[in-house]
């Protein structure tokens, strides 16, 4: 079980320490255009090991992406404080033209997941990259909002967030769209659980929760400068997935003909990528605010 990343900043150090600590692969090599960054990175890494799982860590070259399974695209440059992810378009799409084709050329048969901002966009450019459409290549979305969202709802509810079923959808930015209406605990939508306990939730609650949510990157931006742990553990989390045969459903992004855009939707993810889209459904609202979303994306999908 071998997985490769690309790119070792905040996001792939903290994707291969997460790799490292939940043992989601047996063998994981780091490429960075910093060769002594990755070097540092894989060491580090390696010496979590004997406390952790048994992963051989080390630093390599495209070339050593042969026989890789998984590859984390996670290069790029950060977003600054202030900054929209679509801010961050033209700069991180010249990065991704120059990489896709390398990794390509040494492991084509690898699931490439794309983590860099703007991770739709982004997607999409790797797909046309990679020769069109395909379930080998996805971005990972708005699987961490949805985290975030499911985080926020247990906490708010006083339950486990692994046992909260929410979804957020379309851009992994701004225009996302909160799914309420199928929020839902124990089989009950989720003011309807809170009822249950005598839990007071007011329109006033849901749009706290809701920026919580949407503004988080901006929030945690503002103090520590970038995002990292939890889309890190998001990343591992999926790779696990994949190398598990595990069939698990992730609001993953890629390029729908429907939008005409990458966009996030529920995706059946499992060895061969992400093999099916599950339909989701959505209040008159939702959907609404989901071909907005949409028409953000592809506006600036168009501009590139």
């Amino acid at each position: 079980m071998k997985v490769g990343i690309v790119g070792v900043g905040y996001v792939g150090s903290a994707t291969g320490y997460a790799m490292v600590l939940r043992g989601s692969c047996r063998e994981l090599v780091l490429i960075d255009k910093n060769e002594k960054k990755a070097v540092a990175e894989a060491h580090d890494m390696l010496h979590a090991a004997p406390f952790s799982n048994p992963v051989e860590v080390y630093a390599g070259t495209y070339a050593d992406l042969k026989g890789a399974e998984v590859v984390i695209l996670a290069a790029g440059v950060n977003q600054l404080p202030g900054e929209s992810r679509l801010a961050l378009l033209e700069r991180n799409a010249a990065i991704f033209r120059e990489i896709v084709p390398q990794v390509l050329r040494h492991e084509s048969g690898a699931i490439l997941i794309v983590a860099t901002n703007p991770v739709d966009i982004i997607t999409a450019l790797t797909e046309r990259e990679a020769g069109g459409a395909n379930p080998r290549v996805f971005g990972s979305g708005t699987t961490l909002d949805t985290a975030r969202f499911r985080a926020l709802l247990g906490g708010f509810a006083g339950v486990d967030a692994r046992h909260v079923h929410a979804y957020v959808v379309g851009e992994h930015g701004d225009s996302e769209v909160l799914v309420w209406s199928g929020a839902t605990i124990a089989g009950l939508g989720f003011e309807d659980f809170c009822r249950s306990r005598r839990i007071a939730f007011s329109e006033e609650e849901k749009k706290i929760i809701d920026e919580n949510v949407r503004r988080a990157a901006y929030k945690i931006i503002e103090g520590k400068g970038a995002t990292a742990f939890g889309i890190g553990a998001v990343l591992a989390r999926i790779t696990e997935s994949i190398l598990r045969r595990e069939k698990a459903i992730y609001t993953i992004s890629r390029y729908n003909p429907l939008f005409g855009t990458a966009l996030s939707l529920p995706h059946v993810v499992s060895e061969a990528g992400a093999i099916e889209l599950v339909g989701i459904k959505l209040s008159d609202e939702e959907n609404l605010q989901l071909e907005k979303s949409a028409t953000v994306l592809k506006s600036y999908l168009e501009k590139l």
